[in-house]
């Protein structure tokens, strides 16, 4: 648990903006900035390092053409996830394999193999693996690349043999079958920590005013590592400004505009934009835009039930609008805060729309 001093500390420290800090303080990476390194025609843009997280996580996207991928690797103390936020790839788990789109994953646990190829042009992944340390040999590696996009003609960085893997670090090759496709429908979460596809806007889903929350991953799927929630949602205000002193929140928007304060600066995030909100951060959001969605990666996994608490079980995959009155989620909230690792500290933030950092 925080400290008080060090919630203190942290309270009063504007975000990073545009750089990895090197320390677990509050930052901000626009799409297309962080670390970038070329491997295998594939630009790695590494947007956060067990360094940045507290050792927690790490995580980059990855940006690739079609045909580029890896084979079957496995990590022997990693919990993994994969997002697709642009483009279409094909992932394999062992004895199965899946066409994935935008807002579809795969979540891979420890020493579980898997392989990927992209179908498309400027297919995009989201990588993410706990704890943090997975990327650190290509983070220390020195191949640093200056270009946000992967080379055209697929010659910079590094190029590995077929039986080798440069990036992430500490994988173990497999030799295993690369199955035909299932359209199967993935859309419920296992009872424990096994590999599985998730299509978008399906597993648990909670609904919200004018908005919904599909849980990706909870901490039954990763060990109480992390958990993920994707949140489709309309034109919202800001909530009460709160912090948190044992969690990690991690913000992603896949569409639309979000506008997030943190430890009083406001700044707008937009498709690909990234916001890291270390436990002790004062924070809050707002939805700027029609069918908004807003990835949500947690670590660990005492903040799930939140969700739980504060939203209605429902079988749809898109919200009602004016489905639930906000006064009686609040209503919820307030009874059950206590118990949620979360401590309200003021009123929403006054929109200042000032120039976006």
């Amino acid at each position: 648990m925080t400290s008080p001093a060090d919630l203190s500390a942290i309270h009063q420290l504007a975000p990073v903006i545009d750089a990895l800090p090197g320390e677990a303080v509050p930052y901000r990476l626009a799409g297309g900035e962080g670390l970038r390194y070329e491997v295998d025609n594939q630009l790695w843009t590494v947007i956060a390092r067990a360094a940045d997280t507290g050792g927690l996580f790490d995580a980059a996207f990855i940006l690739g053409p079609r045909g580029a991928g890896a084979g079957f690797h496995s990590l022997p103390d990693h919990q993994r996830s994969y997002y697709v936020f642009d483009g279409c790839v094909q992932f394999w788990l062992p004895g199965e394999s899946r066409i994935l789109t935008p807002g579809d994953s795969v979540h891979v646990p420890p020493g579980t193999p898997v392989a990927y190829r992209m179908l498309g042009h400027m297919t995009k992944l989201l990588f993410w693996s706990a704890p943090g340390g997975a990327l650190d040999a290509l983070a220390n590696s020195g191949g640093e690349v200056a270009s946000r996009v992967y080379s055209a003609d697929g010659t910079a960085g590094v190029r590995q043999s077929p039986e080798q893997l440069f990036a992430p670090s500490a994988a173990l090759l497999h030799d295993l079958p690369l199955v035909s496709a299932s359209d199967a429908w993935d859309e419920v979460l296992p009872d424990g920590v096994d590999g599985y596809f998730l299509r978008a806007h399906t597993g648990d889903r909670r609904a919200w005013p004018d908005s919904i929350n599909a849980y990706g991953a909870r901490g039954r799927t990763t060990g109480g590592r992390y958990f993920s929630v994707l949140t489709l949602g309309g034109k919202l205000p800001y909530i009460p400004q709160h912090f948190h002193r044992q969690h990690t929140e991690n913000f992603f928007v896949m569409s639309g505009r979000v506008w997030l304060y943190a430890n009083g600066v406001e700044t707008l995030l937009t498709a690909g934009d990234y916001l890291h909100a270390p436990a002790g951060t004062i924070h809050s959001f707002a939805f700027d835009a029609h069918n908004t969605k807003m990835l949500g990666m947690l670590t660990s996994d005492v903040f799930e039930k939140f969700f739980d608490v504060t939203g209605e079980n429902t079988d749809d995959v898109v919200h009602t609008e004016g489905l639930i009155n906000p006064g009686d989620m609040m209503a919820k909230l307030g009874a059950a805060a206590a118990d949620l690792d979360l401590e309200f500290v003021g009123p929403p933030p006054e929109r200042t729309r000032a120039t976006d950092l």
